[in-house]
C-alpha cells in the first residue's frame, strides 16, 4: 500500500483536515498559529519557512531554511556546530585548549557558510531541544525522503533527536536509506517503571522531592496555572537557558507560553513561596516518551535551596505515574547518573545524496570528527 503525502503552508493550511487523534489535534493547536502568524511571533530567534507535512494519518512540522545564521540551533546547523559550541567552551577548564578550539571554530565558520550548511529541511521540527516521534513505518520514512528531496532538491534533509533507545526502527531505516547519522550530544534517559534503582538512588530522589515541602514551597500543577503565570515562567526559563547557557536556545515569547497554556501544549508545574514563583518545568509527551523543553529556576537564590533538584524529581514521579520513558536531555551528567539515568547518544540524521560532492563534504567531515573523536571523549569523561 502506497502512502499518501502532501505539503501545506500559509496558503492552503485551512484545507488540511488534521487527524482526529491526540497527535493530530496537538499538531493543529501548535502549528496552525505559527504558520499564520510567523514563527518569530512565538520564538524570537527562529526565522524559517514552516510547512505541515501530512503522510497518511500523521502530520509533521517541516522547517525550511537557506541561511539565517543567527537562528536558534534547533533549525540552524551553523548555530549548533559553531555559535553554540563557542558558548559551551567555558566548560573546558584549560585556557590553552579553549583558545585552540576558539581558533578552530573561527576557521570553520566561513567554510560552513561556503558549503551552505544552513540550506536545510528539518523534518518533525517542533523547535524544542528534543523532538519526539510517532510510530513510523519504513515505507513512510522512504516516501517522505523521496517527496522532500524532489520538492527541495538543493536542500539537505535532517531528522533531529534520534536515539537508538527510543527510536531503534527509525534509526535503522534512516541508516539503510543512506542518511548520515551524526552524533549531536549525549543525553540521559530513564524509564522509572522498568529500571530498578539502587537504594542510594531511590533515597536521593525521595530527598529531592521532599525539599519542596521542607523549604516551605507549594507545588502548582497544570490545572492551577493561569496566564498570570506567563511572566514568571518566561523569566525563569530565560535566566537558565538564555542567561546561564546560551542565547541560541529557543527564545520563547509571551505569545508562545500563552498558546502553550491555552492549548495545553506543555504541561506546566511551578513551585511558589510567599507569592513568588521560584521554579518551573514544562513537559510534553508522545508515543510513551516524555521530555522537558521548559525548565527554569531562580538563579539568585543559593544553590543549596535545591530548586533544580525539586523540579527534576517531579519529572521522575510524573514519568513513573504515567508509565513514560523520560528523556532528560543533556548536561548535569553526574547528577543524572546518580539518580539512575542511563547515557544515550543522540543523532541528527542527514540526507545529502542528491547534492553535489562539495556540499556533501562538510557533513562527511562532521560525521568523522564527531562520531570518531568527539563521542569517545564524551563517553570517556562521562560528560
Amino acid at each position: 500500500m502506497n502512502s499518501t503525502i502532501k505539503l501545506y503552508d500559509e496558503h492552503n493550511i485551512d484545507e488540511l483536515t488534521f487527524p482526529q487523534t491526540p497527535d493530530g489535534q496537538y499538531a493543529k493547536n501548535f502549528l496552525v498559529p505559527l504558520i499564520k502568524d510567523g514563527t518569530k511571533a512565538y520564538i524570537r530567534n527562529i526565522d524559517t519557512k514552516l510547512y505541515v507535512l501530512k503522510i497518511d494519518d500523521v502530520v509533521f512540522p517541516v522547517s525550511v531554511n537557506d541561511k539565517e545564521y543567527k537562528n536558534s540551533y534547533v533549525c540552524s546547523p551553523y548555530t549548533h556546530y559553531i555559535q553554540y559550541a563557542k558558548d559551551e567552551l567555558y566548560l573546558i577548564k584549560s585556557k590553552f585548549f579553549r583558545s585552540i578550539l576558539t581558533f578552530l571554530l573561527n576557521c570553520l565558520s566561513p567554510i560552513f557558510k561556503m558549503n551552505q550548511v544552513n540550506k536545510t529541511v528539518h523534518i518533525n521540527n517542533w523547535f524544542v531541544s528534543t523532538n519526539l516521534y510517532p510510530q513510523l513505518s519504513s515505507e513512510q520514512i522512504n516516501t517522505m525522503t523521496q517527496f522532500l528531496k524532489s520538492k527541495f532538491p538543493k536542500h539537505v534533509l535532517i531528522f533531529r533527536s534520534i536515539n537508538q533507545r527510543h527510536h531503534p526502527k527509525i534509526y535503522r531505516k534512516l541508516d539503510q536509506l543512506g542518511y548520515k547519522l551524526i552524533a549531536s550530544r549525549q543525553i540521559y534517559v530513564i524509564n522509572p517503571n522498568e529500571k530498578r534503582l539502587k537504594k542510594k538512588q531511590r533515597k536521593a530522589i525521595r530527598q529531592d522531592v521532599r525539599l519542596i515541602e521542607k523549604k516551605g514551597y507549594q507545588l502548582f500543577t497544570e490545572k492551577q496555572i493561569s496566564k498570570g503565570d506567563i511572566g514568571s515562567i518566561l523569566d525563569l526559563y530565560r535566566q537558565l537557558y538564555l542567561g546561564k547557557y546560551s542565547m541560541y536556545n529557543p527564545q520563547f515569547t509571551e505569545k508562545m507560553i500563552d498558546l502553550a497554556i491555552e492549548k495545553n501544549l506543555f504541561h506546566f508545574n511551578v513551585i511558589k513561596k510567599d507569592g513568588r514563583t521560584d521554579a518551573v518545568l514544562g513537559y510534553f509527551f508522545r508515543n510513551g516518551i516524555m521530555t522537558t523543553p521548559i525548565l527554569g529556576y531562580n538563579l539568585s537564590l543559593p544553590l543549596e535551596t535545591g530548586l533544580y533538584r525539586m523540579m527534576v524529581s517531579r519529572l521522575y514521579y510524573i514519568a513513573l505515574e504515567n508509565h513514560f520513558s523520560l528523556n532528560r536531555s543533556s548536561g548535569a551528567a553526574q547528577f543524572k547518573r546518580f539518580r539512575g539515568a542511563d547515557p544515550e547518544i543522540e543523532y541528527s540524521a542527514v540526507y545529502d545524496r542528491h547534492l553535489p560532492w562539495w556540499r556533501r563534504l562538510i557533513w562527511s567531515f562532521l560525521k568523522l570528527i564527531i562520531n570518531r573523536i568527539g563521542i569517545p571523549i564524551v563517553k570517556k569523561y562521562k560528560l
